[in-house]
Formats: structure tokens, C-alpha cells, sequence
């Protein structure tokens, strides 16, 4: 297996997984996601993958788009009560459902890491849904640690 940055020939297969993402995320929350549809289009796709404050990694085995990771560099705004840092923001990360369980989002969360250290960032943060246990007990298992927590109230 190898991790790199995303390239052009890597849309269909990110669009493939990002299709996956979509519908684990469209059963948990029916409320806010559309099924049938993609976060990002193929234009966005192209656009993004060469865009540096926003790296785009993927695993790829034998040709094969296997997971990736969509990231954004950040840099919160200063306040007088925060000290100044550079975040990597793990925007996205799927693993194929046909390769779960095969040690490919630990890969790639390393290698987000290792790539976050070489651009001299203080931690790597991430969103995940509540209801989507088993990318909770992932990123437990890679050490993270929640930081806060959004709430909100539904008005009907």
C-alpha cells in the first residue's frame, strides 16, 4: 500500500468513497443528509487536490483508491486569550468498506501525522457525528481525545 498526495487520476475512486462516507452519514443523520450524493464534486475534487493548505491524502493498493484523507491547514484566529498555533484539520477520512479492519486508516491517520508535524503544526483535530460509533472507537484508538463538544437543539 501506498500513501501520497491525491492527483487527478484519483477522482473517480475518491468520489467512489466519498459516496460511501455519504450514506454512513445519511442513516445515522436522515435529518441532514441526502442520500445518492457526494460532499464534493468532481470540479471541487480537482481544484482541492492541488490546493496546499488543503492536502488531500489516499491509499492506493495495486492502482486502487483504497481510503483517503481530506485535510485542511488552519491557523485559528488570534485572541488575546489563545496562544497562536497551526492545526491540521482532518476534514474527512474513509477507509473502503471492502478493506475495513485492514489497518488502512491507521496508515493514513499516520501519515496525516507525520505530515502535520512536517508543517510545523501543534495537533491534529477532527469532526466525527455522534451515532458513528465505530469511527469514535477509531479515533479513540489512535489516541485522540475529544477536545469539546457541539450540541444543539432541534426545532421543530
Amino acid at each position: 500500500m501506498n500513501i501520497r498526495r491525491a492527483e487527478k487520476k484519483d477522482i473517480q475512486g475518491v468520489l467512489n468513497l466519498l459516496s460511501q462516507v455519504l450514506e454512513i452519514h445519511a442513516k445515522i443523520r436522515p435529518d441532514l443528509f441526502i442520500p445518492g450524493t457526494t460532499k464534493y464534486s468532481h470540479d471541487e475534487l480537482e481544484e482541492m487536490f492541488s490546493d496546499d493548505s488543503r492536502p488531500v491524502y489516499v491509499a492506493e493498493d495495486d492502482d486502487r483508491i483504497t481510503g483517503y484523507a481530506f485535510c485542511q491547514l488552519q491557523e485559528p484566529p488570534f485572541t488575546s486569550t489563545m496562544i497562536p498555533r497551526k492545526i491540521m484539520f482532518i476534514d474527512d477520512l474513509c477507509v473502503d468498506e471492502n478493506t475495513r479492519g485492514g489497518h488502512v486508516g491507521s496508515r493514513l491517520f499516520e501519515h496525516v501525522k507525520s505530515e502535520a508535524v512536517r508543517y510545523g503544526c501543534y495537533e491534529v483535530t477532527l469532526n466525527v457525528w455522534e451515532g458513528n460509533d465505530a469511527a469514535q472507537s477509531f479515533y479513540n484508538a489512535m489516541g485522540m481525545k475529544p477536545k469539546e463538544t457541539q450540541m444543539e437543539l432541534i426545532l421543530e
